[in-house]
């Protein structure tokens, strides 16, 4: 887990949470804006990913993440601020089981094309393989199978990924259970998520995340406030895309309507 504060007056604390197949250091951008905003930011890399050394790949269920974000928000709370959480894909999906799980204090909630649903949907065979390999090896590790640049049309950060020694390559057959097994639960209990601000980004043309069912999940939680936005023509990361910019405008303008700064 690592902190980062901003220089200048601080008016809350971001939760950063990293999506799969990568880490924390892949947001220095996007916390360099929240830093830049007046926001402290909290991350760290999930267990299974980025410098964690153990078990690269793998987790033995899903509550590991829960736990893990669960540690991170309670560090955020010592700041004595307000509390955010962005998650990206498979944290996106992390940060809902972990807000359905938890009764954790947080002022609102952004999610980036959250990992709700998957665009290429395994052989019904390769099912019925990983669900016996996950009696019998669970362990056993296979390549994501995710074209190359299917993630991001920015050039630069495509290069760097290449030369990214952090990023992992291959998952275990019980992770990708146990994601799957948490994308049902979290549209079987609906009702358990709390009521609390929400915006969530969605690319447009996102090649990993199906965007309908991500937009199935947004109309089926019973919120007071939330906000849907999707990026035309950017793919999954759009806080990596040439447009990040834009983007994290949308996020900026949500936080300071949610800071005490604008309560007057």
């Amino acid at each position: 887990m690592w902190k980062w504060t901003t220089n200048q007056e601080a008016i809350g604390t971001v939760v950063v949470v990293h999506g799969a197949n990568e880490h924390h250091g892949r947001y220095d951008w996007v916390i360099q804006q929240f830093n830049a905003a007046g926001f402290h930011c909290v991350s760290g890399d999930l267990p299974g990913q980025g410098t964690t050394t153990r078990r690269r790949g793998h987790i033995d269920a899903f509550d590991e993440y829960i736990f893990t974000i669960e540690n991170w928000v309670a560090e955020a709370h010592k700041f004595g601020l307000p509390v955010y959480i962005l998650g990206h894909s498979m944290g996106g999906l992390a940060v809902i089981r972990t807000l359905m799980e938890k009764k954790l204090s947080i002022k609102a909630l952004i999610l980036s094309s959250p990992c709700l649903g998957l665009s290429h949907q395994t052989s019904k065979g390769k099912e019925v393989l990983s669900v016996l390999l996950n009696k019998l090896a669970p362990g056993v590790r296979l390549a994501t199978g995710l074209p190359e640049g299917s993630a991001t049309r920015n050039e630069e950060i495509r290069v760097r990924d290449k030369e990214d020694k952090l990023i992992v390559k291959k998952v275990s057959v019980r992770w990708y259970r146990e994601l799957t097994a948490s994308m049902k639960y979290v549209f079987d209990h609906y009702k358990k998520f709390p009521n609390l601000p929400l915006l969530l980004l969605q690319a447009g043309d996102d090649l990993i995340v199906d965007k309908e069912t991500v937009k199935q999940w947004f109309n089926g939680v019973n919120l007071e406030e939330k906000w849907y936005k999707e990026f035309p023509s950017l793919y999954h990361e759009v806080l990596n895309e040439p447009e990040r910019d834009q983007v994290f405008d949308y996020v900026k303008r949500f936080l300071l309507l949610h800071s005490e700064v604008n309560k007057g």
